[in-house]
């Protein structure tokens, strides 16, 4: 297991896709070994938090943790997202979340510069808007060494859409520093409803420079409805720790001279 830093006070970087990670990694046949620890008969296995994926003793891959949080309007579909990326069954009706609920999603990559596999191990932290407004402590525990938030709208809600700014500002300068910052459209393939145009969402990427990733309704039981999600904030939140580290030993060195 490795253990790192928070990283908050850095500066949002963004890596260009497949750069830093081996894309469609899951699809390659040397993948199998590892994919197959989070599959059981073909579906994703649901970890408890003190659970994890068991190698073969002579297979030494290490796991990163991470903390991720899930912002944006009720009903923008925060919870659907978090049981997709986590494989699990997603509800079929809207409930608003009550409280805090977590998630935990173990994602294997491979570094392309050289060959290493890690184990993203993402914890997905989920708080209903009307929680987060009646308790003023709720807010402060999901900042809490949080290494990236998943701002979320919906192409079928303008208004969600347009409080993106509002939820960005939100995470931005002190006490919470910088994290990794993705927005995530949801509901993309109900076109006979989008409120959104793709103009609208390229005007919002050349304002912000927020990378805006795009989810549908509709989910398989294969990987590939997740893999590109979760490998760019695996690709993100590595290229973040490799910045950290970087700096960290510039000052270390600055600091002996």
């Amino acid at each position: 297991m490795l253990t790192r830093g928070n990283n908050n006070n850095m500066a949002q970087v963004s890596p260009s896709s497949g750069s830093i990670i081996v894309a469609d990694w899951h699809r390659c046949k040397d993948s199998k070994e590892y994919f197959s620890k989070i599959l059981h008969k073909k579906r994703r296995k649901n970890f408890g938090l003190l659970e994890s994926p068991v190698m073969p003793p002579h297979v030494a891959v290490d796991t990163v943790h991470y903390k991720i949080f899930l912002s944006g309007k009720s009903g923008v579909g925060k919870t659907a997202l978090a049981a997709r990326l986590a494989g699990l069954n997603i509800p079929n009706m809207h409930y608003e979340t009550t409280g805090i609920e977590t998630t935990v999603v173990y994602w294997p990559v491979k570094l392309r510069e050289n060959g290493r596999v890690l184990f993203f191990r993402l914890q997905l932290w989920d708080c209903g808007e009307n929680a987060l407004r009646r308790f003023d402590h709720l807010l402060p525990a999901c900042k809490e060494q949080v290494d990236a938030v998943l701002f979320l709208f919906s192409f079928t809600d303008r208004t969600s859409f347009d409080d993106l700014s509002n939820q960005i500002a939100k995470w931005t300068g002190a006490p919470v520093g910088r994290v990794v910052k993705l927005v995530v459209g949801t509901k993309f393939d109900l076109f006979m409803h989008c409120d959104v145009a793709e103009r609208d969402v390229r005007n919002f990427q050349e304002t912000w420079s927020v990378p805006v990733l795009r989810v549908g309704g509709e989910v398989s039981d294969g990987l590939g409805d997740v893999a590109s999600l979760l490998n760019c904030l695996a690709e993100h939140l590595w290229h973040q720790d490799c910045v950290s580290a970087r700096r960290h030993s510039q000052q270390e060195t600055g600091t002996v001279l």
